[in-house]
């Protein structure tokens, strides 16, 4: 675990580079879309100013205190137990390092709580704040941190990275993966599950029945992608099963752990699930119009020749288009994925559908 093994993020590894040589201050927050390296920075980081890099990586290091959402906020009670710990002097090293993950997730009175003790913090402690969503954090929480920025990475050290952990996939298969990622090593990863598992395969078949099958059915359709995302839910819960009694969480608090754990991984499958959907109708277009150099799913060019039509192209434009508004429906709002699934369903079947193919 070193700063080095990060991934692009110039910028990011220049600032933390010169902490180090300088001195740390007293709070940063680390930000930038998901799946680009600020935990594992973070973590590189707290590794270099406490030492011990093993027992960082498994938080088991007693001077390293992470603290991570249980529900779907950070909460009072929560900063009040890091407010308590922070006034409890180094075990082991000369700093306390504290990771507050998904910072961005903390309601009103949370942030509050913790702004007193971004104020006055002790001498020895180091605050990491990591934020996927820097709107959400207040303006006077972000003016008493160093910010750290964290960019999407390139699709050339994403295809690096696929090529590293999928070596036998051919290269269409892995410039598809890596171009459909979009600079995410989270959304490589949950490619590369998708991939092996015939859950992308399950997925572009949707995609392709909207159009193609007679018989189309959207309930049905959406019970696919459901059925992928909870299974996906129930392998993350049983990991955050795992690292509960890794890390010695209270039953209670290993229950909301894992909960919160399936939560995710099933909203995450979902939303990219629908990425892939939106990907698929996006080629369509760019085949349809005589660019197929920009298609996305590149590894499945014969397959979007053969499905092109005038008509289509332009039903796949707008399909494509009522797939992010859902995207962006199930990212934002508290909605039913069930009925928002369906509903879009019904809708790409009138626009590509056979009377439009």
């Amino acid at each position: 675990m070193s700063l080095d093994s990060i991934l692009e993020q110039a910028e990011a590894k220049r600032l933390l580079g010169a902490a180090l040589r300088e001195g740390p201050a007293h709070a940063y927050l680390f930000h930038g879309p998901p799946g680009v390296g600020k935990e594992a920075a973070a973590k590189a980081f707290a590794a270099e100013l406490l030492g011990s890099p093993d027992r960082i990586d498994h938080e088991t290091h007693p001077d390293l205190y992470v603290l991570r959402q249980f529900g779907q906020m950070i909460r009072l009670d929560e900063i009040h137990e890091l407010h308590r710990d922070l006034h409890l002097r180094p075990f082991e090293a000369d700093r306390r390092v504290y990771l507050l993950l998904d910072a961005h997730l903390m309601n009103r009175d949370a942030a509050d709580s913790l702004l007193k003790d971004l104020e006055e913090p002790p001498a020895y402690a180091v605050l990491i704040l990591i934020a996927s969503q820097l709107a959400a954090i207040s303006p006077t929480i972000r003016s008493r941190c160093q910010a750290i920025p964290f960019r999407r990475l390139s699709t050339k050290a994403v295809r690096a990275e696929c090529e590293r952990l999928a070596p036998d996939l051919s290269p269409a298969e892995q410039q598809a993966l890596s171009r459909v990622a979009g600079g995410r090593l989270d959304r490589l990863r949950w490619l590369l599950e998708s991939q092996a598992g015939g859950r992308r395969e399950q997925v572009l078949a949707v995609a392709r029945s909207t159009y193609a099958d007679e018989a189309f059915d959207p309930t049905a359709a959406a019970q696919s992608v459901l059925a992928s995302a909870k299974a996906r839910a129930q392998e993350e819960g049983d990991k955050a099963a795992s690292k509960a009694v890794e890390i010695g969480l209270t039953d209670k608090r290993a229950e909301k752990m894992v909960s919160q754990a399936k939560h995710g991984a099933e909203r995450e499958d979902v939303l990219g699930s629908l990425e892939e959907l939106g990907t698929w109708f996006r080629d369509l277009v760019a085949v349809g119009v005589g660019a197929e150099a920009a298609a996305i799913n590149a590894d499945r060019l014969e397959q979007l020749r053969g499905d092109t039509s005038p008509v289509r192209t332009d039903g796949a434009e707008l399909a494509a288009e009522a797939i992010h508004a859902t995207w962006r429906e199930l990212e934002r709002l508290n909605i039913s994925p069930q009925l928002a699934l369906e509903s879009l369903f019904i809708r790409v079947r009138r626009l590509v559908g056979p009377r439009g193919g």
